[in-house]
Order: C-alpha cells, then structure tokens, then sequence
C-alpha cells in the first residue's frame, strides 16, 4: 500500500466535497488556476522554482544549491534545505495559502508552484520526507457526474494543482546531497533542451537576487555566488565570472504602515533591500541601461536606474506588479535613502555614472523611485570636491571645461566645486540633473571679479583658461570681462583696450596724449590670452588698434573748439602712423583726426585735402571740403597724410564685414533696400554727391584713372555704380536716357550719348544703355514711357521687340505688374501711339485680319508672352473681346487624312497635328457688323481654313507652334517634294 505522510486523501476529499456541493467552486478553481498559467505565472517556472528552493535553504541556514537536468523526458529540479512538509504540501494544493507565514522567505502566496503547468499537466515533488503528486488526468477520473457537463463545456480541462496524490511506492528518493526535487514530465509540445537553455539564461540573475541559493547547475553547467564582504558579490558562470557590488540593509516597517497591509502580510514586516551595480575587472562600474525591479525575484516594473534594485515588496499574486500603498512607498524610500551608500562604493571617477540619466521614465514605479533617489543623491555627500573631499551636488558647483589647474587656483574662490573631471561634457546631464550648477566663462568671470589676488597668481589663471578662451564665439564674449590687473595697482574689468607695452620709449610718445583710458597691464600678469580677448601689444601698429586712441582722435576736432590744446595729440599720432607705415584707409577712425585748414580752423583730416589733389577741381562751390594748411603738407609727407584721411582724389569706404547702411555714403539706405541680399563686402566711392553738375566727364574720368576707385565702379552690384547710374550727368541727362551708338535696337526710343571725352566700357559702367535689357520697374516705366510719347518714331522692329522685353520680364519675374502704373498711351502695331483703352493685345494672329493696326499691340511671333504684356498693360487679350462667328458652312477633316499635310510634316520633321479642322471652300467670318473673306480662323476650340495653300499652311503653322514658317509651309503644301524643300 502506497504511504501517504501528508494525508493527501484527506485533502482530495476536502477539495471534492467542495466541488460535489458547488459545481460553481468547481469552476472558480479551474478558471483561477487557468489564470495563473496562462497570465502571471506563464513564464515564471525558474524564477519560482528557485525562490522556494532558496526559501528551503534559509529556512535551515545554510546556503543553497539547485540543480536542473533533463531525465526520461522529465525536467527535474533539485534543492537543498528543509524537505517537504504537511504545510508545504496543503500550499502546493491551495489558491492561495502559503506556508511561508513568518521569516524572511521570499515566497509569498503559495501560488506561484502553478508556473509549473506551463511544461507539464503531471508535476510530482518528492522530498526526504516523502513526495505528493498531481495529475490532470487522475483529477478527471475523480470528478463526481455532476461536473461532466462542466469539464465538456472547457475542453476536459481540469484544475491540476488542486488535488494531489502521494507518489508511487517505487518513486525514486531525491538524488545524493539534495532534500527535494520537482519532477516535470514535459508535454510532447516542449522542447526539453531548448527549455533548459532558456532556463540556463534566467540563472545570473537569479543568484544575485536570491542570497539564499549559493550554486545553480543547469545540465552540466554550473554557477555559483560568492560573497565578498558585506559589499561585494561575484557570480561565476560558464562564460566567465561577473562582479557586482552591493549594498545591504534591513528594517521593520513602522506600525502605521504594517496596519495597512493584509492579515498575513502583518506577519511579515521585515524589510530588506539590496542596491547591486555589476562592475568591470578595473573595478569600474557598468551601469544598467534597464533593468525591472526585483521583489527579491523579477516583476514586470521596469526600471531605468543604473543599479538593480533587490526588495522585498508587496506585490500583486502573480508576483509581476507591485501593490501600491503605504508599504511600497515606505520600502523604496528606504531604498532611495541606500541609494548614496552605493554610489559611494564606487571609486570617485566613476561615482557619476550611477545618477539615473535624464529621461523619460518607464513606469509609474520608475518615476517615483528616480525621484525618490535624485533627491537623496542631490542632499548626500558623494560628489569629489576640487580642494579634496566631497560636496553635495545641491551646494556644488562644475566648471564648463575640464583644468585640474584652473580647478585648483579656484577651489578656494568658488566654495562646493567639483573636480576638475567632472567638467567632461558626458557628465553634464546627469550633474544637470541633480542640480549641480555649471559655471560657465560668464559666471567664472563674474565669480572672480572683486577677487584680490598677486599678479602672478592671474597670470595662472590666465594661462588655465586659455583652452576656455578657444571653445567658442560665446565663451570668448563671456571672458570679455575677465579682470586684468594694470601696474598702477588697479584692476580693470575686461583687456579689452589695455596696452602691453613691448618697448617703453612709445611712453615718452603717449606722453603727449590726452587719452586717460589707455591701461597698461602689469608686466608679471601679461598672457597671449589677453592679447586674444583684447589686449593690445604697443607697438606702433598696434597702438592704432587702441579703443583709447581712437576715442582720443575721435573727439579732438571738439576738444580742439573748446580750447583745448591737441597739437600733442596730432603730433604722436602722426608719428605712430609714420612708424606704423599705415596705408590710406587702413584705420578708417584716423580720419576724425584734427588738423588745421587754409583758415587755420581745425577740421577733420578727411574733410580736407591736399592742396594739390585733382578732386578740388570736381567738386560743387559749396562743397564742405577744405584745404588743409600749408604747414602741415610740409611738415609731414603726403603719404603719412593720406593715412589719417587727407584727400587726393575721391576717398575710398572697405569695410569687409558690414552689417548695415552705417557708412556715411550718401542715399545709401536706398542703395541698401535695393539689394535682394545684403552686401558681403562694401567697397564704395565716398562724396560722390560733392560732384559739380557740369564736371561729371572729369570726375568719372577721374574715377577711372585710379585702381580703387575703378575696382568700386567695376562692382556690378555695389553702390559706386548704382549711384552714379541714377545721379551722374552727362550732357544734362542721367545716363540712362543715352543709349550707346552701336545699340541699334533702341534707335528712336534713345538718343545716342554726346561725345563727352568718355569710353564706351566707362559710358557703360555709369549706365548709358546698350541694349533693350529691362533689369526692373524703374526699366520698365522709363521704356512704357518711351513708347507712348508720340514724338519718339521707333522703328516697326524696335516696337516689337520692346513689347517682347517688356512680357518677358513679367514673365521672368524681373517685373510685378502691380508695381507699374499702366500707360495711358500705348504704341501700336501701325507704329502709331492710340489711348490704351482702345487697343487689345494680339494673342491669335488670324485677328490681324479683323481688327485694325491701331488697335492692336504685340509682342511679336512669341504668342505666348501676349498675356504677361496684356497683364503688364492692364489691357484684354484680343480673343477674349472679338465676338466672331463663322458664317460660311465648313467640313471637319482628320489632319491624318491630308496627305500633303502629312508629307510636309515629314519633310519639316514634326509631328502631324493631331485631331481635326474645318475646311471651307471660302472662309467667311462676320465680327460685329462686318463681314471678312479670310484664309484662316481659330476660335480657341476650333481651327478653321479656306481650302487653298495658304489657309491650309496658316492652320497646319498655328496647330503645330510653327507659326514663323507659315510661308515655308504654304510652299511645301504647293509642292510637297523633296526637292521643293531642298530648292
């Protein structure tokens, strides 16, 4: 007779008698284990498995193994520790009724055996003290009748787990060194090696979060748990061994919070958690990108913290989901409270890579522990401090570059700042995160303004930022203010316009000048980097770079009215300009220099000019321009002169990054507006506006005699041109009213240029015209003008030409139509100038015959441009007011079926028209009153024709856009032969 230690038979009856009174127990049990294996426990099997048998093993003390295998078809799993009991086997047999009531097992509800169904509908536990078996197909054998219909209506399902037999008699004991085993005969749909590798994958993980399982074998695979110190655990596996460090610690939750949970749970209120971060050979950490959380075993709440999380939590039954409430806060702010402790494990260079990256979170329990743990990370003591130590991350602070030496110089000027090797860009956004503030060049600037320190001691500082000084436009702006001790004793906010002097006898020179802002740095703080944000080297050059100096020049025309004495000033600039050997216009800011005039009144350099210059002889009687005193042209040369501005012919404007209309350049706002993008670069003539009216020949002659000046007027875009095109006069006229003698094609409509001593390439450049070219609204006005005024007499040709460009540039955008003020004249195809408001634009040549020359306008044969010059003139399209109708009866015929027609479009190489017209033996179209005899008529739908060679050859020309070849065809169509086309 088999044994049965755990009374499974009473158990069996108890379950049956439930069912036998409520065929409705019956079906709650089946549908809640159905549940369990398909939903929280379907992939589960190891995980659950291994908890119990790492329960085993604490319950006994000592450390546990477990062994997989593969036997006969069966998947077997063997542990260590406490054997099975009566309670064991009264769970296994339960919903929900766990054995495990006290202690710190990690089992909870005495379901999670049900993971098991997911291979097998046999499972068998055998243990040292006996073993218990259960069987889908034993529980169908002992249902009552009265649940047939039930267990027909599910398929013979059965509930498995619920009724459990002792083993047979022959059962073999667990094997040798393990109290218990689970035997799993494997469905015929289960892949028993496939199955163990998955398993074979889940076991690292496993035996990091079960302390209470010290080996696991899988087949002939071994792993194994070694502690290392409360601090350290490494997990050997076939593919190597993998190092993580802990941190460890337990409690008891607080009454209020155990009141909250359920009966059992308030058995429990231990608490235990364990921060784990896997670490390299180096002892460098390796942070999780993801991870779930640990409850001790895996839950389905993803986590995004760099450490695995380890807790004994209040779950959902299906051990996936924590349970929210008071509990699951109290432990995970507990965790949170750890969280610092591990990080300080960490070696300091590595501590930032455990702050949780900035991110999304993955879930709601996500959220709330990175938030628990980005505040106890901000308040712990763990970041590396500059001066040694640690420091806060909420009362630290980070450079923006990375400098041990500058990290030193200001740990004692900036308290709470990090190390140096905190400044790497990849710390940046979880140091951001914890709100450790990043000193960037501006707010180091501002840190260390007002800061007493020996020169020396900036020199080092000057020199550690250097790199700081090459990251950028901004960061070169922001150390714009970077104090600068001079050798007064002073410290000046910026080196900008402060002087490192190379040679102290330019002292005896900036002696005689009235320019308090110019700063010497003081020698043992002198740095390149002051140069670069700056600081200027005196040298004679570089004594002009000087903000000082300008200023001085600047205001010295008003310091001389008001009396006072700048001939100290003029001397010492004019010697470092002769020094310096700078060349006229190199420092535009010379011109505002103070020099005396003929009257001995001062004046700025560049209103005067040299008593001989050309440009005197151009320029208006009331021109501001001066002459300057005879003393001065003998005691300086004129070079050094023309270098601060004095005049010898037209002065010049370079500037080669302009950012705006600033130049003094007469309209040159306008000039501005008229570019489509702004100028790169403006190379201008100055004081063009100066000019007489009747010495423009001279004065462009002038203009063209020298390199620069003709380099300005050559620039087809820059202002030089565009103001001397709308302003200069030639014989009266702008020179735009001049066309070129060779330019034919605007005879009548301009007057050839006067003979004025100029070049036909110079009388181009200023603008006198050369062609009908229309380069916008200001062309397009002037040429509408033209040809309405009736004393002008263009040729036939010209008019249509002119009506050609004008339709082109609307067509090519050049002109917009809304900005031109239709003419109230127009020239017409007679030649003849009407009222626009009795003329139509011709679009359809046929209407020729219909309507009157001067009625009508045209842009010649490019009948396409029609609408574009009807748009432009505001006037109608002639086909859209003709009201034609054809009197005369005709004949539709197929264009095919025209031989000549075809063997002409076979000589000329085209395609024949398509489709067909209407041939008449006389065409007759009446329009208004009037009655016509014409060779062709096309009515916008249908192309009509007289049936003779011409009417024929203007409807074949029309329909194939071949219209200027209409007379060619007509001769084809007479004699459609090769030899009419070779003729």
């Amino acid at each position: 007779m088999t044994r049965d230690p755990f009374d499974t038979h009473s158990l069996r009856d108890a379950v049956l008698a439930g069912w036998s009174g409520s065929p409705t127990r019956f079906r709650e049990d089946a549908n809640t284990e159905e549940d369990l294996r398909l939903g929280g426990y379907r992939d589960r099997l190891l995980v659950e498995l291994a908890q119990n048998a790492a329960d085993a093993a604490t319950a006994t003390g000592r450390p546990g193994r477990l062994r997989l295998s593969l036997v006969d078809g069966e998947l077997r799993v063997a542990n260590t520790g406490a054997p099975l009991d009566a309670d064991g086997v009264a769970a296994l047999a339960s919903l929900r009724a766990s054995a495990k009531r006290t202690g710190h097992g990690v089992g909870r509800f005495g379901v999670g055996f049900a993971a098991v169904l997911a291979v097998t509908d046999e499972p068998r536990v055998v243990s040292r003290t006996g073993g218990v078996a259960f069987s889908a197909e034993r529980t169908r054998s002992e249902l009552p009748d009265t649940l047939a219909g039930e267990v027909s209506r599910r398929g013979g399902a059965v509930p498995v787990l619920r009724l459990a037999w002792p083993v047979d008699g022959d059962e073999p004991p667990p094997p040798d060194g393990f109290d218990t085993e689970v035997r799993l005969p494997l469905r015929p749909d289960v892949d028993g090696p496939a199955l163990l590798d998955g398993l074979a994958s889940q076991v690292d993980d496993l035996l990091l979060s079960l302390a209470g399982l010290e080996s696991v074998e899988v087949g002939d695979n071994r792993w194994s748990r070694t502690d290392s110190g409360l601090d350290a655990v490494e997990i050997s596996s076939p593919s190597g061994t993998a190092r993580w460090l802990l941190v460890r610690d337990s409690g008891v939750l607080s009454d209020d919070v155990v009141r909250t949970l359920g009966a059992e749970s308030q058995e429990r209120p231990q608490w235990t958690i364990t921060w784990a971060v896997r670490t390299g050979v180096d002892g460098a950490p390796e942070p999780l990108d993801s991870d779930v959380l640990h409850a001790p075993t895996p839950t389905d709440e993803r986590l995004s913290l760099p450490a695995r999380l380890i807790a004994t939590l209040p779950v959902e039954p299906s051990r996936r989901r924590l349970l929210p409430g008071p509990a699951t806060d109290a432990v995970l702010g507990e965790a949170a409270r750890r969280y610092p402790r591990l990080v300080e494990l960490v070696s300091p260079e590595h501590r930032v890579r455990l702050v949780p990256a900035p991110g999304f979170p993955l879930s709601e329990v996500d959220d709330q522990l990175r938030g628990l743990v980005t505040v106890e990370l901000r308040a712990a003591e763990w970041l590396p401090a500059a001066g040694g130590g640690t420091v806060a991350p909420a009362r630290a602070s980070v450079l923006d570059v990375v400098s041990d030496d500058l990290a030193t110089l200001l740990a004692d000027v900036l308290p709470g700042l990090a190390h140096a090797d905190l400044a790497a860009p990849r710390h940046a956004k979880p140091l951001t995160s914890l709100g450790v503030t990043r000193i960037g060049p501006a707010e180091l600037v501002a840190a260390i303004t007002g800061v007493d320190r020996p020169a020396t001691w900036w020199r080092r500082l000057y020199d550690a930022l250097a790199v700081v000084a090459e990251a950028g436009a901004a960061a070169h702006e922001a150390l714009a203010g970077l104090p600068v001790p001079l050798v007064d004793g002073r410290t000046m906010p910026g080196p900008r316009g402060a002087l490192l002097l190379d040679d102290h006898e330019l002292l005896d020179h900036l002696s005689h000048v009235d320019a308090t802002g110019l700063r010497v740095v003081h020698p043992d703080a002198v740095h390149p980097l002051l140069e670069r944000l700056g600081a200027v080297r005196a040298g004679p050059a570089e004594l002009l770079e000087s903000p000082a100096l300008a200023d001085a020049v600047e205001r010295s025309v008003d310091d001389a009215e008001s009396g006072l004495d700048v001939d100290g000033l003029v001397d010492s600039v004019l010697r470092i300009v002769r020094a310096a050997g700078v060349r006229a216009g190199e420092h535009p800011w010379l011109g505002a220099l103070a020099l005396r005039d003929t009257d001995g009144d001062w004046r700025r350099a560049d209103e005067l000019a040299l008593p001989d210059s050309a440009l005197l002889d151009v320029l208006a009687e009331d021109s501001p321009i001066g002459v300057l005193a005879k003393v001065t042209v003998t005691d300086w040369p004129a070079d050094v002169l023309s270098s601060v501005g004095v005049l010898s012919g037209f002065a010049m404007v370079d500037d080669e990054d302009p950012t705006g209309p600033d130049h003094d350049l007469a309209d040159e706002d306008e000039w501005w507006d008229s570019l489509a993008t702004p100028p790169l670069r403006v190379l201008a003539v100055r004081d063009l506006d100066l000019v007489a009216d009747d010495a423009w020949p001279t004065a462009l002659r002038l203009l063209a005699s020298e390199p620069a000046t003709l380099t300005a007027l050559r620039d087809e875009h820059g202002y030089t041109r565009w103001w001397l095109r709308r302003n200069a006069l030639i014989s009266g006229r702008s020179p735009a009213e001049w066309r070129l003698a060779d330019a034919t094609e605007i005879t009548g409509l301009y007057d050839p240029v006067p003979d004025v001593g100029l070049d036909t390439e110079l009388l181009r450049l200023v603008g006198v015209r050369t062609s009908l070219e229309i380069a916008g609204t200001v062309d397009a006005d002037d040429l509408l003008a033209r040809l309405a005024d009736p004393r002008l007499s263009p040729s036939d040709g010209v008019i249509i030409r002119a009506h050609h460009a004008l339709a082109d540039a609307v067509r090519g955008g050049v002109v917009d139509p809304a900005d031109i003020e239709p003419p109230d004249d127009v020239r017409t195809l007679a030649g003849t100038t009407s009222p626009a408001s009795d003329c139509l634009v011709l679009d359809v040549p046929c209407q020729i015959e219909v309507i009157r020359p001067e009625h009508l306008i045209t842009a010649g044969l490019d009948f396409v441009a029609a609408a574009h010059l009807a748009e432009l003139l505001d006037l109608p399209l002639a086909s859209e007011e003709i009201d034609a109708k054809i009197m005369s009866d005709g004949e539709p015929v197929e264009w095919a079926s025209l031989s000549a027609v075809t063997a002409v479009a076979d000589l000329m190489s085209i395609e024949p028209p398509r489709g067909s017209l209407t041939v008449h033996s006389g065409l007759t179209v009446r329009v208004g009153d009037r009655t016509h005899e014409l060779a062709w008529w096309h009515d916008g739908r249908v192309t009509h024709c007289a049936d003779t060679p011409g009417g024929l050859a203007r409807a074949f020309a029309w329909t194939t856009g071949r219209w200027p070849d209409r007379h060619l065809i007509a001769a084809y169509l007479d004699e459609p032969e090769a030899v009419t086309f070779l003729d």
